[in-house]
């Protein structure tokens, strides 16, 4: 599978001066960059700096930021499902998780999560591939955003149907432990037949379920 990375931007409004929607970004000038403070829902800012960097550096890997100066203030990353996951049982390359989308509290209610998105899709990129994402809700910033675990995800899957990733039935453990958890995916108007057919086998490992 060919990895298209189109370089992308797009110029925001923020909290008191435009921000840049960029990528996918390079390593190399995202090296350049630092993390917001505010910016640790997965680790601290610094450790998630390197992490982003190291996914930049993947043949498959890509970052794309929305930046005010040399400040990541929020970014989506794309890469390949973890060894250890169910998702990468079927040794597809053409299955891309979207596997995390943070954006500073200072910095939310400015669409920056749709903006980044649309980035990433731009241009047909990832028209090749499907791109999926696990939504679970003890990842959601209920505290933060005042909302429900209902609206919070209503919010989630009205962002991700914004490029075209709708709600997938699915048997896995984690996904039904909760009913608010879901599966989100996409799958790219390029990509084969077979493998939207051995993504349904990944997906449901109960096989009379499709």
């Amino acid at each position: 599978m060919e990895h298209l990375k189109r370089y992308q931007k797009q110029i925001r409004s923020g909290p008191g001066r435009p921000l840049v929607v960029e990528g996918p970004i390079p390593p190399e000038r995202l090296r350049d960059y630092s993390l917001h403070s505010s910016l640790d829902a997965f680790r601290r800012p610094a450790e998630q700096h390197a992490a982003l960097v190291e996914i930049a550096e993947l043949p498959e890997g890509r970052i794309i930021a929305a930046v005010d100066g040399n400040v990541v203030v929020g970014y989506v990353t794309f890469h390949y499902p973890d060894e250890l996951e169910r998702w990468s049982e079927g040794g597809m390359d053409d299955l891309i998780e979207l596997g995390a989308i943070e954006v500073a509290n200072a910095y939310r209610g400015f669409g920056l999560a749709k903006a980044m998105l649309a980035v990433a899709f731009a241009e047909g990129q990832l028209d090749n591939a499907i791109i999926y994402t696990t939504e679970y809700y003890w990842h959601w910033d209920l505290e933060g955003s005042g909302m429900n675990v209902w609206q919070y995800r209503e919010m989630m899957e009205k962002l991700m149907k914004s490029v075209g990733m709708v709600w997938f039935a699915t048997d896995d453990p984690e996904i039904c432990a909760h009913p608010a958890n879901c599966l989100m995916v996409r799958i790219g108007k390029d990509v084969p037949l077979s493998s939207a057919e051995q993504f349904d086998r990944v997906r449901f490992r109960q096989r009379f379920m499709y």
